[in-house]
């Protein structure tokens, strides 16, 4: 087994080449700006890897990507401001990107806007763990995609609704670099945060993989009004009646 150091600097590799590799990608209308936190936050993705990533986990959670409120704020996955300042305790200096949306502008901690998908996943993970490291020690969360993408209105708009061709390239990346953190974390299991990650996973390792067991959890987001009718007893009701959870 590698060691601490040496399995949070292979993440750290993957990630790199994740992010250096969408970074040259391109996006037409309606997509008007694109964050890659990876890149302009990558001090933050770095302290959280080393902190909760270096080692193998049992579990493995995948999210689809950065949303503005969050993981575009703090270069963590669903990494609401509140949570990874008080909970996760990171913090690292660093400045956004210099094209920026002037709605969407990136505050980094100091944001003051909450992003209900992260306080949500990451409000349950707290009062179920009470502590990252207890969390940490058999899980992970990342997304598939580092990429958020805004219309020029500042709405958001999510990866799978971007024409094929920029999906294609795009998804290759994306694929790749799962296929080898999967490899590095070896976990017993995959679970989707929502049903586009849940798709991934399957058709990624789902029919040809016998080590691992694919789940999938709802997605905390306040587009789903399933969600919003209590998310935290839905989302340990799957985990349980999936076995993730005993």
């Amino acid at each position: 087994m590698p060691r601490r150091y040496d399995f949070a600097d292979q993440m750290l590799a993957a990630g790199a080449e994740l992010r250096d590799a969408v970074d040259g990608l391109r996006f037409a209308e309606p997509v008007a700006h694109v964050y890659n936190p990876m890149n302009y936050a990558w001090p933050m993705h770095e302290a959280f890897v080393r902190r909760f990533g270096a080692g193998p986990k049992r579990v493995l959670l995948l999210g689809m990507n950065p949303g503005p409120w969050g993981m575009v704020q703090t270069g963590i996955p669903f990494g609401e401001v509140a949570v990874v300042r008080d909970w996760l305790r990171i913090a690292a200096d660093f400045e956004g990107p210099a094209d920026q949306h002037p709605k969407r502008l990136i505050r980094g901690l100091d944001c003051t806007r909450s992003e209900v998908s992260g306080r949500r996943l990451w409000g349950f993970f707290a009062e179920k763990f009470e502590t990252p490291e207890a969390f940490f020690a058999e899980h992970f969360v990342l997304n598939y995609c580092p990429l958020a993408f805004l219309e020029e209105s500042g709405r958001n708009r999510t990866p799978d609704k971007l024409p094929i061709a920029e999906r294609k390239a795009l998804f290759a990346a994306c694929d790749a670099h799962l296929k080898h953190v999967v490899d590095l974390f070896q976990p017993q299991w995959l679970v989707g945060v929502g049903g586009f990650a849940r798709q991934k996973l399957e058709k990624l390792f789902g029919k040809e993989d016998a080590r691992f067991r694919i789940g999938v959890i709802l997605h905390p987001s306040p587009a789903s009004p399933a969600a919003n009718r209590g998310w935290s007893e839905a989302a340990e009701r799957q985990l349980l009646e999936q076995e993730i959870w005993r």
